[in-house]
């Protein structure tokens, strides 16, 4: 199954709440995306691991994902190690992404810059034809991405590249808002977090309208780059 855009993310959310404007924009278009959550979440605070994984499902069906996989990797203590990055690796040679979407380059939570660096490195060594992996008992072929952009999560990091999606916010808010265990409702008795408060709910849109003001659109998401930007014009700019 080859897709247009593989996103990944330490926990099932990271995805939602930072880059799923782009990837709603995207599929609109006719693009093909998929998901790959690196652990179930099942250290958060709230909710479980099985109640993650349902609410993930539901926000990849409103995101219009060909198909979401879970790695299982143990949560908070993600590694960038041979065995982690050949799990990767098969993901990547499995769906042949054009473009890559993976975690923050530096953040709050421990997992987020370890899972970073570790999607980052399995797309490098994704594209070494003597590295053999397999999956479901067929031999994959190399494939590196063209491109790997590192989205913005809790830290405000300066992006190197903007977005404009508007028009898509309303999906955006959507599939954050199917994990209803994780984020603010005025009924839940569940433990406070810091992302359980309604600030950071509403951050979601203030952070997505401030850099739509700094492009001139009215939302916009951002991402940190590994290589410069290219255009065949410099009109393609404007």
């Amino acid at each position: 199954m080859k897709v247009d855009i593989l996103a990944f993310g330490a926990h099932p959310d990271d995805i939602e709440l930072s880059c799923s404007g782009v990837l709603a924009k995207e599929v609109s278009k006719g693009k093909k995306i998929a998901l790959v959550d690196l652990t179930q979440g099942e250290m958060g605070t709230r909710g479980s691991k099985q109640i993650r994984k349902q609410e993930a499902l539901k926000a990849a069906e409103i995101l219009g994902a060909e198909t979401r996989v879970n790695l299982q990797f143990r949560d908070a203590f993600v590694q960038n190690d041979e065995p982690h990055q050949l799990r990767i690796i098969e993901q990547i040679r499995r769906f042949q992404p054009e473009i890559v979407f993976c975690n923050a380059i530096e953040d709050r939570h421990i997992d987020h810059a370890k899972a970073s660096q570790l999607v980052s490195d399995a797309c490098f060594l994704s594209g070494l034809r003597k590295l053999e992996t397999s999956f479901e008992n067929q031999t994959q072929e190399a494939w590196r991405p063209k491109l790997v952009y590192h989205y913005i999560q809790w830290k405000e990091i300066e992006p190197d590249v903007v977005v404009d999606v508007s028009g898509y916010m309303e999906k955006k808010l959507a599939s954050v808002k199917a994990y209803e265990s994780q984020f603010y409702s005025p009924k839940s008795n569940a433990p406070k977090t810091p992302i359980s408060s309604a600030n950071f709910l509403d951050s979601v849109t203030y952070r997505a309208r401030n850099l739509g003001r700094l492009i001139n659109v009215d939302f916009a998401e951002g991402f940190t780059v590994e290589r410069y930007p290219a255009v065949d014009s410099i009109f393609d700019l404007i």
